[in-house]
């Protein structure tokens, strides 16, 4: 039974996430030859100011993006 775990920056609609675990449903079913009914889909959502790459979370970083533009 194929487990795929996704990480997100929340923020995305519910109808995306949806169209999300379709597709990856559907890609690891053609993949691995799995029953679309045995695949399990978890998508946790982070806050911006909970994901960090470089010692900048992505709140610091769309901040300064928005003041740049």
């Amino acid at each position: 039974m194929p487990f795929i775990e996704v990480t997100l920056v929340e923020g995305r609609s519910p109808e995306q996430l949806r169209a999300l675990i379709s597709g990856i449903s559907q890609a690891v079913s053609d993949a691995v030859d799995a029953p679309v009914g045995n695949i399990r889909v978890v998508i946790r959502e982070v806050p911006p100011t909970h994901w960090a790459a470089g010692d900048v979370t992505i709140a610091e970083r769309t901040t300064r993006e928005e003041g740049t533009t």
